[in-house]
């Protein structure tokens, strides 16, 4: 199945069920109906995928977080990580199917499809009214980020999604001025330092960063600058040196450049390509890195297992993506199986590098935009981000043997995407997550 297939319009119920509008606009009316309490024919859907549909407005899910979020606005760091009562509280609630009320107002088909809602005007104004509010209301921003944010926004609602500036508007400047100044004693008391004050372990953690970081998106030239390369190599020393349970791991350097991209287009305009660093002063420079390692730090809290020793956060997600791969579709499932192949040989990247590594760099940050909307929950949506991300190829890997497949899944037709694919791909897992999420009894072992 063609990846950038079923972008029709919302009208036409009728026709044959081989006709690729009919199908999509069956699918779309069946996931509202779900998401409205109506029944779901999930067996079909299961067992003949029809072209996705683009993400909802917003995420149902987030619809009895409210007061979590609320809570969390008074704590002394306005920090978005729960404790952990709270986080067993937000599971809790979010095991409970979606209000109607809170779906009543999906839009219509045509609506779903647009392309461009990142940067529709509508929205644009619903972005403002939050971030204009004395204290921003998390789940709302959350709600409106999941399906994209307006990238002259990103930086600010970025932070306030991690929890690194805090919700209230009078604390948030005061905030982010001490946890700058923070990270310059950091990097004097752990990066300025001569070798000989360092221990063998540090010296080679360094030397490897050292190594990983003109490894660090090829492909963009930009991040081949020798001052982007320094910061690289300052955040992430410092990061592994006050994270000591995991230290450097390969993969945490590719987490870090949407945060550097994102924070460097406050004071850089225009497209990347463009970009100068003689346009920006030291203290720039300084608050972008600063902002680059509280904001990785931030958003690293929720899957430290993942870089820890055996990484046994991404082996416990692969062994859940081939569940729910069989699951979804059991003759990709049983192909794969039969020749052989062991899903931790291809998705294990994708898990530690949450897929930056599989998708053109222009479309990482419009990504990471679902990624903090979903929060503490972002782990357990990366299997179903996953499962549609392979699942988009469903048609192709039947065909392929083991060696084939294995050259297939490390280098992926996307250099081509364009949102239009990157929707799709978050639309499907949306739904599947939508219809499993009540019956985890089907993912069970």
């Amino acid at each position: 199945m063609s990846s950038g297939g079923g972008g029709g319009g919302g009208g036409g119920g009728g026709g044959s069920p081989n006709n690729t509008e009919w199908r999509f606009n069956q699918t779309l009316r069946n996931v509202q109906g779900m998401l409205k309490g109506r029944s779901f024919p999930g067996k079909v859907l299961l067992t003949r995928r029809s072209e996705p549909l683009s993400p909802p407005e917003y995420s149902p899910r987030f619809e009895n977080d409210r007061d979590e979020y609320e809570q969390d606005e008074g704590s002394p760091e306005g920090k978005g990580q729960a404790s952990g009562n709270t986080t067993d509280s937000m599971s809790a609630k979010k095991s409970n199917p979606p209000s109607t009320s809170s779906t009543s107002s999906l839009p219509d088909a045509q609506g779903l499809v647009s392309g461009a809602r990142a940067t529709d005007s509508a929205r644009i104004a619903k972005f403002t009214i939050e971030l204009s509010r004395p204290a921003v209301i998390l789940d709302k921003l959350r709600e409106l980020s999941w399906s994209g944010v307006p990238p002259y926004m990103r930086p600010n609602i970025w932070r306030l999604l991690l929890g690194y500036a805090p919700p209230n508007a009078d604390r948030r400047e005061g905030v982010l001025t001490r946890k700058r100044l923070e990270y310059v004693e950091c990097v004097s008391q752990y990066y300025d330092i001569p070798d000989t004050e360092r221990s063998d372990e540090e010296i080679n953690m360094l030397r490897q960063i050292a190594v990983d970081c003109p490894r660090t998106v090829p492909d963009v030239t930009f991040f081949q600058h020798p001052q982007i390369q320094k910061s690289l190599e300052r955040i992430l020393y410092t990061w592994a040196i006050r994270h000591p349970a995991s230290g450097y791991v390969q993969g945490i350097n590719d987490l870090l450049t949407p945060f550097l991209v994102v924070f460097l287009s406050e004071h850089l305009h225009g497209n990347m390509d463009t970009w100068s660093m003689e346009n920006l002063s030291l203290q720039d420079i300084s608050n972008i890195e600063a902002d680059c390692y509280w904001c990785l730090s931030k958003f690293l809290d929720g899957m430290q297992d993942h870089y820890t020793f055996a990484q046994p956060g991404i082996q416990r997600l692969v062994f859940r993506l081939k569940e729910l791969v069989h699951r979804i579709d059991e003759p990709v499932s049983k192909h794969i199986e039969e020749q052989g192949l062991d899903f931790l040989q291809f998705s294990f990247r994708w898990f530690n590098c949450l897929l930056i590594r599989e998708v053109p760099f222009h479309l990482v940050t419009r990504l990471w935009d679902t990624y903090l909307a979903e929060g503490d929950y972002l782990p357990d949506f990366l299997v179903y981000i996953s499962a549609s991300f392979l699942l988009t190829w469903s048609d192709k890997l039947k065909k392929l043997d083991f060696q084939e497949m294995v050259m297939f899944l490390q280098h992926l037709p996307t250099r081509n995407w364009a949102h239009h694919e990157l929707e799709m791909v978050l639309s499907r897992a949306y739904m599947w997550h939508t219809m499993f999420k009540s019956s985890p009894s089907h993912l069970a072992s």
